[in-house]
């Protein structure tokens, strides 16, 4: 199963498939910002799909900015689609968002916590979208496979599993690269999510917190180990964020390592 025939997925064939974008929908002047950069990114080649959250549903505390809401935050999707000409991933909680998303978004992303709720992922599959399923952290891989069958059984165009980290005790997690070589021989297309893995969730009290200096040797690792694409939460100025600051990436640290993976990916190619 390949995700090539994605509308406007642009970038040279060998590329790793890159899922990028801010935690959440902070401002449309943030996410403006953030189209913009990942459009201009095409030039090199990168496979670049946008991702969107217009409602963090899962937050720590009640009193974390969750995002604009679903009404909202379809009319800067319409926006940046029209603007970006990028593909657009969109998460959703309910059956009912993934019906209102089926004209917005080009994939449908299932929360990691949500990987196992059958009629969420039917309602993304009978879309008609591609679905990207988050893999619980507490999830084993080889129970994957059948969460996408889910999906393909109810009409997806296609299906990813993602790799976000295991829990290891409470407030850490951990990447065991074994899960993404189990998932590959399911037959679907793997993405590492090398931004949430490195969360220590509520670590920091009423947010999660995070060890940044480890996205990048797990990236290249998850190359190694066959990783068909990569999902990393960005920001212009991280410590500003409103969710996710300690994990999510500058736009250059982003850039440099996006080029070193798909250099390194054609490599291997």
């Amino acid at each position: 199963m390949s995700f090539h025939k994605l509308e406007h997925l642009s970038g040279e064939k060998n590329s790793p498939l890159f899922i990028a974008g801010p935690c959440v929908m902070e401002s449309r002047e943030l996410v403006y910002e953030a189209a913009d950069f990942l459009a201009g990114l095409k030039a090199h080649g990168l496979k670049i799909i946008m991702k969107f959250s217009y409602d963090k549903a899962n937050r720590t505390s009640k009193d974390s900015y969750r995002g604009p809401g679903i009404e909202e935050g379809m009319k800067i999707i319409a926006d940046v689609r029209k603007r970006s000409k990028l593909p657009i991933l969109v998460d959703v909680h309910t059956p009912q968002e993934a019906s209102l998303m089926a004209d917005a978004a080009d994939i449908i992303q299932i929360p990691a916590f949500l990987c196992r709720q059958t009629s969420l992922i039917e309602a993304a599959g009978a879309t008609g979208c591609f679905v990207n399923i988050k893999k619980g952290q507490f999830m084993s891989p080889y129970a994957m496979k059948q969460q996408a069958d889910k999906a393909l059984s109810a009409g997806a165009a296609g299906v990813f599993l993602t790799e976000r980290g295991t829990f290891f005790g409470y407030g850490d997690l951990v990447v065991d690269m074994r899960s993404m070589v189990i998932m590959k021989k399911s037959g679907f297309p793997v993405i590492f999510d090398a931004t949430h893995s490195q969360q220590k969730p509520a670590s920091s009290g009423s947010e999660t917190g995070g060890a940044r200096e480890f996205i990048e040797p797990l990236s290249l690792a998850a190359l190694s180990v066959g990783a068909d694409g990569f999902f990393f939460e960005i920001h212009p100025r991280p410590n500003e964020a409103l969710s996710d600051r300690e994990t999510q990436m500058d736009f250059e640290s982003f850039e440099a390592l996006a080029l070193k993976l798909q250099k390194k990916g054609s490599r291997q190619d």
